[in-house]
C-alpha cells in the first residue's frame, strides 16, 4: 500500500495482496497456454478454494458450493425452499439488495408476507429482529434473510441469539456474511444456520465474481439452480457413454455454478481466504477494532461529536466498521474532498462509512481524524 494512500474503504472493495497479484499474472499466462494444464488442474483449484472458504466458518468442504455472487446464492437457496402461504419472511430495512430482492420478487406470487424490520433508532438491530420474530399474534416466521453486519450503518447482529429465536419457530436462517466473513468468527457447526453466503472482493482480499455458499445438509438433496455435468455422478466426455449416471452428487458440490473453471480468479480467491484464515478472525478483529476506536476517540477529543457528527454505539456496531452520521446531512463534497487528500471512505445512505483493514495502521487513523477536523471544524 503506498504510504501516501489512506484507504479506509474495504467494506466496498479491498486491494489485492502482492501474492494474489503475482498469482493472477501467472494464471493469465496459464490461460494463454491451455495445453500446459493437466486434466486435474481445474478440480484442484475448486477444492483449494472450497477448503479455504470452509475454514473461515468452520464448515466441511463438502458443505460449500462455488458461486459467482450473493444474489446467485440467494436464488439457489430460494429454489430449495417452500415458503408457506401466509407466513412471514424477514429482511432488514436498507439492507443490501442481494438478500432482499429475491424474496420481494417471490412474495406476491407465492403468497407469503415480506416483513421489513425497521432500522432502530438506537442502532440495536438484534433486539429489533428478535422483537419481529417473537411478536405476539403475528403470522409465523418461515425465513429470515439478513446480513450479519448491516451493509450501510455497520450495525452488528448477534446471529447466535437470532438463530436460537428462529429455531424455536422452526424457521430458516439465511445469513449474508459479506461484511463479516474472515473478520468475525463464525462456527456453523455450533450456530447451525441453513445458509451462509460471502464473496471475496471485500474483507477476504480477493477478486470480484467469486463467492461461496454454505448449505446445511438438510437442504442438500434439493435441485440446484443450474444443471451441470459436474453436479451429476457420471456425465463425462472421455468415456463410451456420455450420460452414464444422472443422479446428483450427494453434497453441496451439486450446487456449484456453471462454468466454474475460472483459472485466474479462483486461485486468487483461495489465496486471500487462506491469508485471512492464517491470521485468524480474532486477531484481525482485534486489530481493526483498535483502529476504529482510535478514529472514534480522536474525533471525540477534537470535539466533532458536539458539532453535528454522530457516532454509533460501539456495543452495537461491527468492530471493523464505523459509520458517521451528520446532523445536517452528509456534505456532498466531503467524501470527494477526502479522496482529493488521498483518503478513501464511502458514502452510504447519508452516512460516511469508514472501514479499515489489515494493511491500515495508526497513522492512517490519525490522518483521517486530522482531515475531518480540518474540513468540518470543531
Amino acid at each position: 500500500m503506498p504510504r501516501d494512500i489512506c484507504y479506509l474503504n474495504s467494506a466496498s472493495y479491498s486491494p489485492l495482496p502482492l501474492r494474489t497479484q503475482e498469482a493472477a499474472r501467472a494464471a493469465v499466462g496459464r490461460k494463454a497456454r491451455p495445453w500446459t494444464l493437466d486434466a486435474s488442474f481445474a478440480n484442484r483449484q475448486h477444492e483449494r478454494a472450497r477448503i479455504a472458504a470452509a475454514r473461515l466458518i468452520n464448515a466441511e468442504a463438502s458443505d460449500i458450493a462455488l458461486i459467482p455472487s450473493i444474489s446467485y446464492g440467494v436464488a439457489a437457496a430460494a429454489k430449495l425452499l417452500r415458503i408457506p402461504q401466509g407466513a412471514r419472511v424477514l429482511v432488514l430495512e436498507n439492507d443490501h439488495s442481494s438478500p432482499v430482492l429475491e424474496w420481494q420478487t417471490r412474495s406476491a406470487p407465492q403468497g407469503f408476507a415480506l416483513e421489513t424490520v425497521r432500522q432502530p433508532g438506537d442502532g440495536d438491530w438484534t433486539s429489533a429482529v428478535l422483537a419481529a420474530i417473537e411478536r405476539q399474534g403475528a403470522p409465523p416466521v418461515a425465513l429470515a434473510s439478513i446480513s450479519s453486519v448491516h451493509w450501510s450503518d455497520g450495525g452488528l447482529l448477534d446471529v447466535e441469539r437470532v438463530a436460537a429465536a428462529l429455531r424455536r419457530q422452526g424457521a430458516v436462517f439465511l445469513i449474508d456474511a459479506t461484511q463479516s466473513a474472515g473478520v468475525l468468527a463464525m462456527n456453523v457447526k455450533i450456530l447451525d444456520p441453513d445458509f451462509v453466503l460471502f464473496p471475496t472482493y471485500k474483507w477476504l482480499l480477493g477478486p470480484y465474481g467469486r463467492a461461496f455458499i454454505y448449505i446445511a445438509r438438510r437442504h442438500q438433496d434439493g435441485i440446484p439452480l443450474e444443471q451441470t455435468a459436474f453436479g451429476r455422478r457420471d456425465v463425462r466426455s472421455d468415456g463410451a457413454t456420455y450420460f452414464a449416471d444422472l443422479n446428483y452428487v450427494p453434497n453441496a458440490r451439486r450446487f456449484d455454478m456453471g462454468e466454474r473453471d475460472h483459472f485466474i480468479s479462483t486461485e486468487m480467491a483461495a489465496i486471500g481466504m487462506e491469508m485471512m484464515a492464517e491470521w485468524g478472525a480474532d486477531a484481525v478483529c482485534e486489530r481493526l477494532a483498535m483502529l476504529t476506536r482510535r478514529i472514534e476517540e480522536g474525533l471525540i477529543e477534537e470535539g466533532l461529536r458536539g458539532s453535528g457528527v454522530r457516532m454509533p454505539d460501539r456495543r452495537r456496531r461491527a468492530p471493523h466498521i464505523l459509520s458517521l452520521g451528520f446532523d445536517e446531512g452528509l456534505a456532498s463534497n466531503l467524501v470527494e474532498g477526502l479522496a482529493a487528500d488521498g483518503i478513501f471512505v464511502a458514502p452510504r445512505l447519508g452516512l460516511m462509512q469508514i472501514s479499515p483493514h489489515v494493511f491500515n495502521d495508526e497513522e492512517d487513523a490519525d490522518r483521517l481524524v486530522s482531515a475531518l477536523v480540518r474540513r468540518l471544524g470543531a
